[in-house]
């Protein structure tokens, strides 16, 4: 089996089925996972908006 026999494949699949070969196929794929850093700075991001710290498009750009 290779790469091109599975392209071959996925262009011969059912339209109707190519949400079900995508799902399937998305279960092969390795996910990364957040570092601590990452996790931190969404806390971080999640509390600034509970109290309020937002900025408007305009105060960014200004």
């Amino acid at each position: 089996m290779s790469r091109d026999t599975l392209h071959s494949l996925i262009d011969i699949v059912n339209e109707k089925e190519i949400e079900t070969v995508y799902r399937i196929l998305l279960k092969f794929v390795e996910e990364d996972e957040a570092t601590s850093d990452e996790v931190e700075a969404i806390r971080q991001a999640k509390q600034e908006i509970v109290n309020g710290e937002l900025y408007t498009h305009e105060e960014v750009w200004s």
